[in-house]
């Protein structure tokens, strides 16, 4: 009888956002006649900006011609993309990423899902706590780690994000192969200053570990001097993988596209100590594992770099920050700590009670779903986070509900 891979043994019984929603849809199936406002997923309300669906609707009549029907791209993304990507996204902030170090993907979870499987099985972990749970769970479905004891997996360095750093963990003592960072940080919405980035680096470099580096959140960023890539800090190109998305740029939750930045100058060690280059490495996994992006979706993502795509794109993220403005404010009224909101769509508000238990209060007092920080790690215990990606309205009448409800 063929075997089962044993590392899948070792994940909690379900994953977090699959537990809420098991919750939710138990209490709407007992309560039908009272609406939920869902605030927990991060997950986009509003529409595409016109000028992305003029862009699917143009390229979408080119399929329907021989003379510009297309089939197979390139893995990699359409060069048109890739083009822009290099100098809207990285040239403007005065960083050198060339086109070809660009990956076009259908997801920035999938790609930071699948980067680790170009690290050896006995890579050294460092994983920020709370933390994204795919960084931990894809690690432990590769064996790198031991069993789950008391929320935390054995073979994991946990970089604790406490009151007390502000949400940024400082680089640890032990050294650490592969590091995961993500600013603006999911779940918390804390931003990491330039100086705190610069010791990632200086530390990456001191143990030739590479950052794996989640910039899904950057075009939150509206405090002057906060880095939006981490190639912003000189020598990061040598050490740093970035990942980006336009699911929360420009509500590409639905059609899909993301990419991933592997700088040719990124090395590895074999096992036989030899240098080898990451680049080359992650080209072979997508032309392996992955056919591209539809051309239609490239081109709706190209249409973001356009002056009218800027624009509309500034007005969408402007919006979901104007909704976190609101909550942390209502949040702080209630006379909760909080942090984010300012350069993230996520309020991480310090609830100083059993995360799960206030899940459960909001949903049956409120019907409002948060997120439990629990489910983040153990640091994430005694917080909630809550998200800004729905309705002015819902969030105004959610925010009006919890008030009533925690008082």
């Amino acid at each position: 009888m063929i075997r089962l891979n044993e590392h899948f043994t070792k994940l909690k019984a379900s994953y977090l956002f699959a537990d809420i929603a098991k919750r939710v849809n138990a209490y709407v199936a007992v309560n039908p006649a009272k609406p939920v406002i869902r605030l927990g997923i991060g997950d986009v309300t509003e529409p595409l900006p016109p000028v992305c669906i003029a862009a699917l609707h143009a390229a979408t009549e080119e399929m329907a011609n021989r003379a510009t029907f297309r089939g197979y791209g390139p893995e990699q993304g359409y060069a048109f993309l890739r083009e822009a990507i290099a100098q809207h996204d990285f040239a403007a902030l005065g960083t050198k990423i060339e086109p070809d170090e660009v990956f076009v993907s259908d997801g920035s979870k999938c790609d930071i899902a699948n980067i680790q499987e170009i690290f050896a099985a006995d890579t050294r972990l460092a994983i920020p706590d709370p933390v994204y749970p795919v960084y931990v769970d894809t690690n432990v479905m590769a064996g790198r780690t031991g069993m789950n004891r008391d929320g935390r997996y054995d073979g994991i360095i946990y970089l604790d994000s406490t009151v007390a750093n502000g949400y940024v963990p400082a680089p640890p003592k032990e050294a650490a192969d592969l590091i995961y960072l993500c600013f603006p940080n999911n779940p918390t919405g804390a931003v990491a200053t330039r100086a705190q980035l610069a010791a990632w680096v200086a530390y990456a470099r001191q143990h030739s570990a590479i950052i794996l580096y989640d910039a899904a959140y950057e075009s939150y960023v509206r405090t002057p001097g906060i880095p939006r890539s981490i190639y912003e800090i000189e020598g990061a190109r040598d050490v740093a993988i970035e990942f980006r998305s336009f699911s929360k740029l420009a509500g590409f939750t639905g059609l899909r596209c993301a990419y991933t930045v592997v700088p040719k100058t990124l090395q590895a060690r074999d096992a036989a100590g030899h240098q080898q280059a990451v680049h080359a490495l992650w080209h072979r996994w997508h032309t392996t594992k992955f056919n591209g992006v539809a051309y239609p979706v490239q081109k709706a993502a190209a249409a973001v770099y356009t002056p009218e795509g800027q624009k509309q794109t500034r007005a969408l993220t402007d919006f979901y920050l104007g909704n976190a403005k609101l909550i942390r404010e209502a949040m702080t009224k209630l006379g909760l700590s909080c942090i984010g909101g300012d350069n993230a769509p996520y309020i991480w508000v310090n609830v100083r009670r059993d995360s799960w238990e206030f899940f459960d209060l909001l949903l049956n007092r409120a019907q409002v779903v948060i997120t439990p920080g629990a489910g983040f790690g153990r640091c994430g215990e005694g917080h909630i986070r809550i998200s800004a990606f729905n309705t002015h309205e819902n969030v105004t009448a959610a925010l009006t509900r919890i008030a009533t409800a925690v008082m």
